[in-house]
């Protein structure tokens, strides 16, 4: 049996304009790895270190207030924005996969993303664009807005290189987004200083779940406990020196009708001498405009290939999505994301 490895490709000649022949290798290369493993390691995709030095930092900040502080910045659950405290999510839900049977997840997080003034004129479902509160931290607002930046620049580079990959035309994909519901989500896995944990607790930092829009771009330490399901089995994922981590959503698995799957993944941290060792990651999803329509695009339903999905709105898919994650109410219309978690190996 081979090793599992996240394939790693250096994406610089979308970046730095590379000839048609070394684009078309690269598109090559994501299109194997989307069809293969579904997460990729990216190189070469231009973000200074030191933004994401001041990510990291601007999150050690904030995580390293008091728990009362932090609480100050909780928003309503449809909303996606602000302080998330641990174990009030069950990520699991949002796949349709009930999970009463262990701890909700025990990561903290902070959201920010896209909201109406970022997009004057646009007819918004505004749910999907709400207001960023930021919390009173020296200069955080500046170093994650710097991160925002251009993590949306990385994700819009990736849609044309999933375009070209896919044989589409250009804009095939990137018209679903031109005021994409975007959405930061800072992570922090650690339980408060104390807390008991056992060694056979099924502990969750996350639950299974896929991410729910058109990619994802991933910043993580490279402490272990990102795991993917690949082949029945979970296995870890550490990023290399360098490189983002890109994962699929689900509207790209309902646009090429399952040619490329969203990716299941979890985050289980190890336990080290009872207590869960810390890690840190921030997701930016790049979802699409809420008015959008998407299913299977013609190019992958034919009569080998039966449409596996109904038309939705990006709004529809994410409002059911959220009310899993962050509400509790189990997402009914997630049946073929919950049959790949229930035959999943523990």
């Amino acid at each position: 049996m081979s090793t599992f490895h996240v394939p790693a490709v250096d994406i610089s000649a979308y970046v730095q304009g590379g000839t048609p022949e070394e684009k078309a290798a690269v598109a090559a290369a994501i299109d194997t790895a989307c069809r293969e493993v579904g997460f990729i390691q990216i190189l070469g995709h231009g973000v200074a270190p030191e933004l994401a030095d001041g990510l990291a930092s601007a999150m050690d900040d904030f995580f390293a207030l008091p728990t009362a502080e932090k609480s100050r910045w909780r928003r309503p659950a449809a909303e996606n924005r602000g302080y998330t405290p641990p174990k009030s999510e069950t990520l699991a839900l949002s796949a349709g996969v009930q999970s009463e049977t262990r701890m909700k997840d025990f990561f903290e997080a902070f959201n920010v993303g896209s909201s109406v003034s970022d997009h004057p004129g646009a007819e918004l479902v505004e749910a999907h664009y709400a207001a960023n509160t930021w919390p009173e931290v020296p200069d955080f607002q500046a170093r994650i807005d710097a991160w925002r930046a251009e993590a949306a620049r990385v994700a819009r580079t990736m849609v044309t290189v999933f375009e070209d990959a896919l044989g589409l035309e250009r804009g095939a994909i990137s018209r679903l987004a031109t005021h994409p519901i975007e959405v930061l989500r800072m992570n922090n896995y650690a339980l408060p200083e104390g807390t008991r944990v056992e060694v056979d607790e099924d502990m969750i930092g996350m639950g299974e779940h896929t991410d729910y829009g058109i990619v994802t771009i991933l910043w993580a330490d490279r402490v272990k406990g990102l795991q993917v399901l690949h082949g029945g089995e979970w296995h870890d994922v550490s990023p290399a020196e360098g490189a983002l981590l890109i994962n699929l959503g689900d509207l790209t698995t309902r646009l090429t009708n399952e040619q490329w799957l969203s990716t299941l993944h979890r985050v289980k941290p190890p336990i080290v001498e009872g207590t869960i060792q810390r890690r840190r990651s921030a997701a930016y999803f790049f979802d699409g405009d809420a008015e959008a329509t998407v299913g299977p695009l013609p190019a992958f339903v034919d009569d080998e290939h039966p449409r596996l999905y109904r038309d939705v709105t990006v709004d529809e898919h994410i409002a059911a999505k959220l009310a899993g994650s962050r509400a509790g109410v189990l997402n009914a219309a997630a049946g073929r994301e919950a049959a790949r978690v229930l035959t999943a190996g523990r």
